[in-house]
């Protein structure tokens, strides 16, 4: 696709006063190394081709990470570009550039889905992260939250028995039930770096599938221990984590042989809970700052997608306040 120019910012422009809810994205803009990510998005252009000239994909990407610092909607994301200067200063647009609509978002999306580059940015962002020297490495803390989707909730089966998941708009999302509340949607699992509090994994499921099922996935392997809640605690996992030189921090549950967990356990799982609480902010802020309490798309990869954008604004985000 031949590309847009995007334009540069004029002179009048560089010279309006920068509001306090601007430092966040001049501060992004001059610790992220772009023309890094620009590179691996390369690969979606091709200029020799006919047809109306496309936005640059960096300009797109910025704009989808814009996207889940605000959480905002496509056609929200749109206004927002024609609105706010310090959108367009930090995308790349000048004041005289078009803006793209959000039907080319949307395209530029599910373009990223198609080409499997969401995973590789997410980790160019990892490899910048650790160059800063902002991964500590001392644990990785593991959770996992339910988002439930704006997709219709599937009719019950012919036989009347659970749901037709076939005939659902969006068939990868399931139910689940926690605390008395059903939810249907997905859930996000996630490995956060304690002490610095940055995303090192991550990983969508629908949300019916167990906490424990992708922790293995989660771990890094080059922290000093792991810290879960009980629903990760196996004794084959601590076995393993042990033998890898990882210190095995994952909360005791008691059971039918033990309903009574012994003191020493007990006080175990509370130090296990001081240490991982930090963790809970990360679904705060997805949920509460960034607006990630819906999956707005259909389908697995796309709601992995929409997880992982997030992911990847939030380790931005960080950065800002790391690096302050």
């Amino acid at each position: 696709m031949a590309v847009q120019k995007s334009g540069q910012i004029s002179f009048v422009e560089a010279l309006m006063p920068v509001h306090r809810g601007q430092q966040r994205l001049e501060k992004l803009s001059e610790v992220v190394k772009w023309y890094r990510f620009e590179k691996l998005l390369s690969c979606l252009r091709d200029e020799g081709s006919v047809g109306r000239p496309a936005y640059p994909p960096l300009v797109m990407f910025k704009a989808l990470l814009l996207q889940s610092l605000y959480g905002l909607s496509d056609a929200e994301l749109e206004e927002a570009l024609y609105d706010r200067l310090s959108f367009r200063r930090f995308v790349g647009l000048s004041l005289k550039a078009s803006v793209p609509d959000h039907t080319t978002l949307c395209r530029f999306r599910t373009l990223l889905v198609e080409a499997k580059l969401l995973e590789r940015l997410f980790a160019e962002l990892d490899r910048q992260l650790d160059r800063a020297g902002l991964i500590l490495r001392r644990g990785t803390m593991l959770d996992a939250t339910v988002i439930e989707t704006t997709a219709t909730r599937p009719p019950q089966a012919p036989s009347g028995e659970g749901a037709d998941f076939a005939a659902a708009s969006d068939p990868d999302a399931r139910f689940t039930r926690r605390e008395g509340r059903v939810s249907y949607g997905y859930k996000a699992h996630v490995g956060v770096d304690e002490g610095s509090g940055l995303i090192r994994r991550i990983i969508t499921t629908p949300a019916n599938v167990n906490d424990t099922v992708c922790a293995d996935q989660l771990i890094c392997g080059d922290e000093g221990a792991v810290l879960g809640d009980s629903a990760y605690h196996t004794h084959r996992r601590e076995q393993e984590l042990r033998q890898r030189g990882i210190k095995p921090m994952l909360m005791r549950r008691a059971n039918k042989h033990h309903p009574e967990l012994p003191p020493k356990l007990k006080r175990l799982n509370t130090l296990i809970a001081r240490r991982r609480s930090p963790v809970e902010t990360t679904f705060a802020t997805f949920k509460r700052r960034m607006g990630l309490s819906v999956i707005r798309y259909k389908g697995l990869a796309k709601a992995h997608a929409q997880v992982l954008i997030a992911a990847i604004a939030f380790n931005l985000r960080r950065w800002t306040v790391l690096a302050t």
